[in-house]
């Protein structure tokens, strides 16, 4: 029972990495149809830019709280990923708004390449360790342990989710959002600006990456140019499992997809002698996906759901 309770609690906070990465999946395709596969190399960003301010101000800011330096390396890292990809937005995929929808589906496959080619050269392809800055001591929770990084992890996933479900719901940018999502054209007629509404949604799901990269480098204490292609696959694995194009769905999807990845490693792999332990995690994600696609091609959250934002 102690095995379950543990990967339940490692599952969670999984999940809710993937929630994130996922509503950018989501909001983007639920507006304009792309699904843009460069947003796990802007969650790599943000954990690489988090990782140098980190470096810095430890080197030159010495007694500096470590809840600080962790908050500062993660606002810049926000503002860095909301620049890229507002400029990726602008520069490599309005030119193909209108183009066969194969074109930006490409551009975007080479961006991801081109964003962790990038990376590369700038942080060079060595693992960088990441620093511990939250008090590393584990608490214990009847048997099964969880880090203040763990706990902080789920507090910012909650409080990201409701401002994000408050915007969209409750503001003046929310209703634009829904209806560009809904018609282009009719909402340019009523005074919305469709490009200004696109590249705010752009921007949102950056900051969304720019967190959930800060949180996977400090759970994992490791960063690297690729770090990003893997989580970013399966958090679209996510919102398809939860209906791509719906907010709610992309949030159940990805925490969904992290207890079935902890429970399937952490709980069946012993079971199967091994043979699905924790070596491979990985072949869960895709067969929930390869079982979604099969079964309810629409997602768990009911139909139309590219329909709306």
């Amino acid at each position: 029972m102690e095995v379950l309770l543990q990967q339940i609690i490692n599952g969670l906070v999984l999940g809710s990495m993937y929630a994130l990465i996922a509503l950018g999946y989501t909001m983007v395709y639920g507006i304009i149809n792309l699904i843009n596969f460069a947003h796990g190399e802007v969650l790599m960003v943000g954990a690489l830019t988090s990782w140098t301010i980190i470096v810095w101000m430890q080197e030159s800011m010495t007694g500096t709280p470590g809840w600080i330096i962790l908050l500062i390396a993660l606002l810049i890292a926000c503002v860095v990923c909301a620049a890229l990809n507002f400029a990726i937005e602008k520069i490599a995929y309005r030119p193909l708004r209108n183009s066969p929808k194969l074109a930006p589906l490409i551009t975007a496959i080479g961006m991801s390449i081109l964003l962790q080619t990038l990376a590369m050269m700038i942080w060079k392809p060595n693992y960088k360790a990441y620093p511990t800055l939250l008090p590393s001591s584990p608490i214990d929770l009847g048997g099964a342990v969880i880090t203040v990084t763990q706990i902080c992890i789920l507090a910012v996933t909650v409080i990201s989710l409701a401002v994000l479900m408050y915007i969209v719901n409750h503001t003046r940018l929310g209703r634009a959002m829904r209806a560009t999502a809904e018609n282009p054209r009719v909402a340019a007629l009523m005074g919305v600006r469709p490009d200004t509404v696109i590249s705010a949604t752009f921007i949102i799901g950056a900051v969304l990456a720019a967190i959930a990269g800060v949180m996977y480098a400090s759970n994992y204490g490791t960063a690297q140019h690729t770090m990003g292609f893997l989580p970013g696959l399966k958090a679209f694995t996510a919102a398809v499992f939860g209906g791509i194009g719906n907010l709610q769905g992309a949030v159940i999807g990805g925490v969904l997809l992290g207890l079935i990845e902890s429970i399937g490693a952490g709980y069946i792999g012993p079971l199967t002698g091994g043979f699905l332990g924790s070596q491979y995690v990985d072949i869960f994600a895709f067969m929930v996906l390869i079982l979604v696609l099969t079964l309810r091609p629409s997602g768990l959250m009911g139909e139309r759901v590219a329909d709306r934002a």
